[in-house]
């Protein structure tokens, strides 16, 4: 086992933020419910724990605690927002509704630099978000740096090696807040930090290996980056014992199914069946609009399908997927922690109670970045790696609306049109993500001498790290003109193009 750093999750959304930028660092985390027993952590012998944020109040009955014996475990503690609330809340101090909240950038003012703020700056700009505030320190406890409306901003006691801080270190928009996270690993825990990707795709192997047994593996591959690394993985750990599944599902991109089966031919070597299955899901999402429905029903077909599959397979076990963390926390509360649920994910939220099979999923505690960085371990190329993303339930959730063959037809061909494009102008790999969206709108144009009233289609290009927040991307005017010009002239049933300038947060990255 690697040095560990065990991050408690008390619901923030930032929680695999943090837990990404400690592995940034080299550093093996490892994110768990905020009430992992005392005994659990002891096990996994941590270097230093980090208590995240979160959406629930100190001051609230029945707010969420980790068991106290937590600080008797002679090991360093960070206090993240929440988390130094909840430290300075349980060792004797007093927290209070703040007459001043405090909700994006502030100043923060260094008042005694210590081990957390060393060869920092005097003052730094650091990102917020919280209503109650600390009021009274613990006995032991020192202000290290105050903001504004903070006189507690941050705390440390040095003698227990206890640390928090009240802003977020670990976004992006804090000054600093790589180098102050990296104080606390490396100068607080000692951190030696020589964890890579390398001991994670060892360490998967063996893990793989000891559930699965002589059992077999069914995976569903997409020909996405996910399911491919995930395949890759799994086949290297157990061989012949795993069948992958291709499912055509009727909402795949123009000449999918093709590529995939060269993706699997090149790359993967092994046992690939294809399922024709479009007929019965579109069946299945006749005359159904709403996102969440949708989402339900493509997770319950495509589970329905496999278990066809394995019927014809004979005894199967496990199914695989390529669940990513990102995918967790936004779906569900991970392992009964109190974060709100942001929208299912078809790996994570749409699977019956009925399903036959056991899960595999390797790759769900990792982020994209670390996925491609395994991806290039086991041998796969660029061109696969660094395909963008594609959510499990297909054009399903970019077709707005009620689905039909005609709406998938027309947003196929558009979203290959701009993906070409965007290849060919050299902005595909600057991108996190792109792809159309068809609007459940129809709009007025004229083509030649003639009145149309057709469709809309949306084009979305986001810049990100890790798909926890993202940017639109400021795609050159000609470039955006020429995709425009192109869709309306050849694809049969779109008039009007238009660019998405969301970010996220507030909005999602994709439409539903």
């Amino acid at each position: 086992m690697p040095q560990t750093i065990i991050v408690l999750d008390f619901g923030s959304q930032y929680t695999q933020v943090i837990a990404r930028r400690i592995r940034e660092a080299k550093v093996y985390s490892k994110v768990l419910p905020y009430n992992t027993p005392i005994s659990v952590l002891k096990k996994l012998n941590p270097i230093g724990i980090v208590l995240s944020g979160g959406p629930a109040s100190v001051l609230a009955k029945g707010a969420p605690k980790p068991k106290p014996a937590i600080f008797s475990l002679d090991i360093p503690i960070l206090g993240i927002c929440y988390g130094l609330q909840l430290m300075a809340s349980m060792l004797g101090g007093e927290v209070k509704s703040s007459n001043y909240r405090e909700y994006g950038r502030g100043k923060l003012t260094i008042l005694k630099k210590g081990l957390l703020f060393k060869s920092l700056p005097p003052s730094l700009t650091v990102w917020n978000s919280h209503g109650d505030s600390l009021s009274q320190l613990p006995k032991g406890f020192k202000a290290t740096a105050q903001t504004e409306n903070s006189d507690f901003a941050s705390i440390e006691n040095s003698a227990k090696k206890f640390y928090g801080l009240q802003f977020h270190p670990e976004v992006e928009h804090s000054e600093k807040g790589e180098e102050i996270l990296n104080n606390f690993l490396f100068t607080i825990c000692k951190c030696s930090g020589d964890w890579d990707i390398e001991d994670f795709t060892q360490f998967a192997i063996q893990e793989i290996k000891k559930k699965v047994g002589s059992k077999k593996v069914i995976l569903g591959l997409s020909g996405g980056v996910d399911s491919s690394v995930a395949a890759a993985l799994i086949h290297r750990a157990i061989g012949s014992q795993l069948t992958c599944i291709f499912v055509d599902n009727g909402l795949l991109r123009l000449n999918e199914r093709d590529q995939v089966k060269k993706l699997f031919r090149d790359h993967i070597p092994g046992k690939l069946r294809v399922a024709l299955a479009g007929g019965l899901f579109l069946k299945n999402l006749k005359g159904v609009s709403d996102p969440e429905k949708k989402r339900k029903i493509i997770g319950k077909t495509f589970i329905d399908v496999f278990d066809k599959e394995v019927r014809n397979l004979g005894e199967v076990d496990f199914l695989a997927q390529g669940t990513l963390y990102p995918d967790v926390i936004e779906s569900v509360p991970i392992e009964g922690n109190p974060a709100s649920l942001i929208k299912s994910h078809h790996n994570v939220g749409g699977l019956p109670k009925r399903m036959k099979l056991s899960l595999l999923e390797p790759l769900r505690e990792l982020f994209k970045d670390e996925v491609r960085n395994l991806g290039r371990a086991l041998g796969l190329t660029e061109n696969v790696l660094m395909r963008h993303p594609f959510p499990g339930p297909g054009l399903g959730v970019r077709v707005v609306g009620s689905i039909n063959a005609k709406n998938l037809r027309v947003l196929r061909e558009a979203d290959a049109i701009f993906i070409e494009e965007l290849i060919n102008s050299k902005w595909y790999y600057k991108l996190w993500q792109a792809f159309c969206v068809f609007l459940p709108v129809r709009s007025v144009g004229v083509m030649g001498d003639e009145r149309t009233y057709e469709n809309v289609i949306s084009l979305r290009a986001v810049t990100s790290s890790d798909a926890m927040t993202a940017d639109w991307a400021q795609l050159p005017d000609k470039l955006l003109r020429k995709v425009s010009n192109r869709i309306i002239n050849e694809v049969k049933g779109a008039n009007r193009v238009v660019y998405d300038i969301s970010s996220k947060p507030p909005s999602t990255i994709e439409w539903e």
